[in-house]
């Protein structure tokens, strides 16, 4: 078990490099499609407490959430909206995965640093902050809201990764409410993006610096 699960977590920082590296729309929306599977499975890896009719049912909910819920949702908004494939970074791809790369070894000096009551391996302490890095880089380092939306999404599974990690046999009404909560704010952020795309012809929050009072 313990296999599989370093495998998830390497699997899971792959898809973070491949969400700094994507330079299309679907090919990052496909990452984060794929991570949110991964993430979708950890709860049965874990072996949370409980009957398996109840953790099956959490993992998924959280695949269908992640995995192919907020996918779906950011895919039609950006039919609706009609944004263009490219994805328009402040910082290019290369430094980007530079910046990505950075971030893991950050991740796993933390993992030594901290004293942590880790119950499964060390590796998702180190998965998780790298998550919730690669997160923050897309939000700063993209010019098109949806991707920035997906950076806040990306940020989320790190928080969920880290709170699994640390308790895998805590509550799971209380990730429930997490998840509930970032659905409704997806949800939110698809009607803002499809409303400035309407009004603005385009999703660039640069073009908001050029409003004037």
């Amino acid at each position: 078990m313990q296999l599989w699960l370093d495998a998830v977590f390497v699997l899971i920082m792959l898809t973070n490099l491949s969400l700094l590296a994507a330079s299309r729309m679907r090919l990052i929306i496909r990452a984060a499609a794929i991570q949110g599977v991964l993430l979708g499975l950890l709860p049965l890896l874990f072996s949370l407490e409980g009957s398996l009719a109840a953790n099956l049912g959490f993992s998924a909910f959280v695949l269908g959430i992640k995995g192919l819920g907020f996918p779906w949702l950011l895919t039609r908004t950006c039919r609706r909206v009609r944004i263009t494939p490219e994805i328009e970074p402040y910082i290019g791809y290369n430094f980007s995965v530079i910046l990505g790369i950075v971030g893991l070894l950050v991740s796993l000096w933390l993992e030594h640093r901290l004293d942590l009551p880790v119950r499964v391996s060390g590796l998702s302490v180190s998965a998780a902050f790298m998550t919730i890095f690669s997160g923050f880089l897309l939000v700063v380092s993209r010019k098109k809201a949806v991707t920035q939306v997906i950076g806040y999404l990306a940020a989320e599974n790190g928080i969920f990764l880290f709170g699994l990690s640390l308790a895998p046999h805590g509550p799971m009404w209380l990730e429930l409410c997490v998840l509930l909560d970032i659905f409704v704010a997806v949800f939110v952020m698809g009607i803002a993006i499809h409303n400035i795309g309407r009004e603005f012809d385009s999703v660039d929050i640069g073009a908001v610096d050029s409003l004037k009072d």
